[in-house]
């Protein structure tokens, strides 16, 4: 993957992390530092040790899967860029939590990183055999997903309730996961004289 790639894949899971901050920062409606640095931290943590996890599995199972690990790569990425933009569709409810609690705030990291837990399983069928070349996508996704949450955190103070309904984050974040599927499919086409 491209350094380019690798930040459009980061940002497109960091979707999930921006639209949940929004909504938490219109629920917040004033700057509360501790929960706010809290799930700005812990949103980008867990984006980044999802993917690892999900790629350590993988790994494990590689020769198994070898012969059809570009089939895996882009299924995984087109079901959750498809699921991501549903998702985009659908009407905003009132939230019931409360996302000044730390308790609230680890359980939507966990809920927020689970996409990035397939990838994790993705990066082994895209040939990324040992942890050092995976470190930048990790990094990535984890600076990402925290620099996203601030600046959903920020806009849910400033704007409100209009403003998520308007970006479709989601959307966004989908179609990029999708076009990444897709790459990973013609790249091994032309790869292997398709």
């Amino acid at each position: 993957m491209t350094h380019v790639e690798i930040w459009l894949m980061a940002l497109a899971l960091a979707m999930d992390c921006f639209a949940v901050s929004v909504a938490s920062g219109i629920i917040f409606k004033r700057v509360t530092p501790g929960p706010m640095i809290a799930m700005i931290l812990l949103f980008g943590l867990f984006q980044a040790l999802n993917p690892m996890i999900g790629w350590f599995g993988a790994n494990h199972f590689r020769s198994l899967i070898q012969s059809i690990d570009h089939w895996i790569a882009f299924g995984i990425l087109a079901f959750l860029g498809a699921r991501m933009i549903a998702e985009s569709f659908k009407q905003e409810e009132e939230k019931s939590f409360d996302p000044r609690s730390y308790k609230v705030i680890f359980t939507l990291a966990i809920a927020t990183s689970i996409d990035a837990l397939a990838v994790g399983i993705s990066f082994s069928c895209m040939g990324y055999t040992s942890l050092g070349p995976l470190t930048y996508p990790l990094v990535a996704i984890g600076i990402a997903s925290s620099l996203l949450t601030f600046a959903g955190l920020s806009l849910g103070l400033k704007f409100g309730k209009g403003f998520s309904q308007k970006l479709r984050a989601e959307l966004w974040g989908g179609i990029i996961l999708i076009f990444i599927g897709i790459k990973v499919l013609i790249e091994h086409a032309t790869s292997h004289g398709l």
